[in-house]
C-alpha cells in the first residue's frame, strides 16, 4: 500500500474556543461512510463562521470541513477500539501523520474534545499491544498505521514499522486550538516514550540523526515510515543493529540517516518539551529539551551543505552526503533547525528554477533525471508538504516566497479539485480525492500564510 520553525515563544494563552462552531458540529454525522467515497451524508452551513472575501474560498472550506475532516470519522472496529479517523479511499486504517493535520482543524469545531481523546486513545492502546507482544527493545513503537479491518492479530507482524513522527506536534496543535489539557495528562509519557523508540532504533549509531526501517525487514516498508518513494532512499539498504550482538536478528535497520524523519522528530520534540512544561513536568521538558539541542547541531554540522543550499541524507556508517534530493530536504525549515543564514540559502535554492515548477513545490527537482510531472513522490506536489514548507519560510521571514506557494496551492485546489496529491506542471488532481490531510488547503489560509486567499474565523 503506498502511503505515505514552529513557534518558539510559549503558547500559553493561545488557545480558543468557537462557540458560533457548535451547531455546524452538532449537526453533522460523525460516523464516517461505509464506501470511504470522501463523501458525507450530512452536509451543513459553516458560512457563519468564518469572514472571507472570496466566495470560491468558502465553497472550499465548505467541502474541506465535510469531506476531508468530518466525512472520515469513523466508529470504533475491532483493534481501533474508540472513534477513528481514516485518510480516505481505499486506506481503511488511522495513519500517523494523516491524522495529526485532520485533527488540527477538527479541533476548531465546539464539542469534538471526546472524538480527538478517542484518536490519541488508538495509538495508547496499540503502543500497550505492541509492548505485550515483542522483545524490550521495539517496546513503545507506534505503528505507521492501525488498520480497521484487521480481526486476526495481524498487526504483530504488520506493518512492522511506523512513520512520521507528529504525533507530539498535533497535540499541540489541539491545544493550541481548544486548551483540553486532558490528552496532555493522557498522553505525555506515551508520546515521551514513542520518541525514546525512535532514537533507540533508528539513531542506531547515537549521532542525533534517524534513518528508517522495518522489523519484517522488508526494504519498501522502511521506507514507508518517510515519504514512501523519498529520491533519497534509492539504494537503501537494511542491516542487523550495528552494536547490539544478536545473530537471530532481522536486518531491519537502513543504512540512510534522513533529513525529513530527523527534522520531524525535532519538531515533535519542541512539541513535547512545551507540552510538559505547561503540564508542569519540568524533568521530561529538560530531557527533551537535551534531545533537541544535540540533534539540531548534529543536523547542521553533518547534513548542511552550503554549495546546493539543502540538507542531505547521509549513509550511516560513512557519514557521506547523498547527493540526490527530494522534499524532505525543506522540513528543516518547519522545525527551526538552520541558522538564518542556512535558511536564506535554502530559501535561494528552493526559488531555483529546479523546484519552480508551474505547479510547486516538486518532491524531487525536476532537473533530477527521475523526475517525472505525475510521480508518486517522484515530481508530483502535496498540499500537505507545500503546508509545512510554507509554513518553515514565514517563520524565517521568507513571506513572498511563502505566500507565492501557497497561493499557487490553494488556486489549483479550486481549479483542479482537493487531492491526495496533483501533477506538477498541470496541477491535475491525482490520486485520492478529498485525502485527509489535504486539508491543510484551508491551514495555509487560516494561518495567514497566503496573501491572494484571505479567510478566518469569526471571533
Amino acid at each position: 500500500m503506498n502511503r505515505r520553525k514552529f513557534i518558539t515563544t510559549s503558547i500559553a494563552g493561545t488557545c480558543f474556543t468557537l462557540p458560533c462552531l457548535r451547531s455546524v458540529a452538532n449537526s453533522l454525522s460523525f460516523t464516517g461512510n461505509d464506501d470511504f467515497n470522501g463523501k458525507t451524508t450530512n452536509h451543513a452551513d459553516i458560512r457563519d463562521c468564518f469572514v472571507w472575501e472570496d466566495e470560491a474560498v468558502i465553497q472550499l472550506v465548505e467541502s474541506v470541513f465535510d469531506k476531508c475532516i468530518l466525512g472520515k470519522i469513523h466508529p470504533p472496529q475491532n483493534e481501533l477500539k474508540h472513534r477513528w479517523i481514516a485518510p480516505g479511499g481505499n486506506y481503511r486504517g488511522q495513519w500517523i501523520w494523516d491524522t495529526m493535520f485532520v485533527i488540527d482543524l477538527l479541533s476548531i469545531l465546539d464539542g469534538q474534545r471526546e472524538i480527538i481523546r478517542d484518536v490519541f486513545a488508538n495509538y495508547r492502546d496499540f503502543q500497550e499491544r505492541w509492548n505485550r507482544a515483542t522483545p524490550p527493545h521495539k517496546h513503545h513503537m507506534i505503528s505507521c498505521m492501525i488498520m480497521a479491518d484487521d480481526d486476526t492479530e495481524k498487526w504483530k507482524t504488520y506493518p512492522a514499522y511506523s512513520q512520521i513522527p507528529i504525533l507530539a506536534w498535533g497535540l499541540e496543535q489541539v491545544y493550541k486550538r481548544n486548551g483540553d489539557m486532558q490528552p496532555i495528562r493522557e498522553n505525555l509519557e506515551s508520546l515521551e516514550n514513542f520518541h525514546e523508540w525512535y532514537w533507540r532504533e533508528r539513531d542506531v549509531t547515537g549521532v542525533g540523526l534517524v534513518g528508517v526501517g522495518a522489523y519484517s525487514g522488508n526494504i519498501q516498508h522502511a521506507r514507508f515510515e518517510t515519504f514512501d518513494f523519498d529520491g533519497t532512499l534509492d539504494n537503501l539498504q537494511l542491516t542487523r543493529h550495528p552494536s547490539r550482538r544478536d545473530d537471530s536478528q532481522t536486518k531491519a535497520y537502513g543504512d540512510i540517516l534522513v533529513v525529513g524523519n530527523t527534522s520531524y522528530l525535532i519538531l515533535a520534540e519542541q512539541s513535547l518539551a512545551r507540552l510538559a512544561r505547561i503540564a508542569g513536568n519540568t524533568a521530561m521538558a529538560k530531557r527533551r529539551e537535551k534531545r533537541i539541542r544535540f540533534s539540531i547541531a548534529s543536523m547542521r554540522k553533518n547534513m548542511w551543505d552550503g554549495k546546493a543550499g539543502v540538507f542531505k541524507a547521509l549513509r550511516r556508517d560513512s557519514m557521506e552526503k547523498i547527493d540526490e534530493l527530494s522534499i524532505g530536504c525543506w522540513m528543516p525549515l518547519l522545525a527551526g533547525v538552520p541558522t538564518k543564514k542556512q535558511a536564506r540559502r535554502m530559501a535561494e535554492t528552493l526559488a531555483s528554477p529546479a523546484w519552480q515548477t508551474p505547479l510547486p513545490v516538486p518532491t524531487i527537482p525536476c532537473n533530477d533525471p527521475r523526475y517525472k510531472p505525475e510521480g508518486f513522490w517522484r515530481g508530483d506536489v502535496w498540499t500537505v508538504t507545500n503546508y509545512q514548507i510554507a509554513k518553515g519560510l514565514k517563520a524565517y521571514g521568507f513571506d513572498d516566497l511563502a505566500a507565492d506557494i501557497a497561493d499557487k496551492t490553494i488556486e489549483n485546489s479550486i481549479k483542479n479539485g482537493v487531492s491526495e496529491h496533483h501533477h506538477s506542471s498541470t496541477g491535475k488532481a491525482l490520486g485520492v480525492d478529498f485525502l485527509g490531510m489535504s486539508c491543510t488547503v484551508v491551514t495555509l489560509m487560516l494561518e495567514g500564510i497566503s496573501r491572494k486567499y484571505k479567510l478566518r474565523l469569526k471571533r
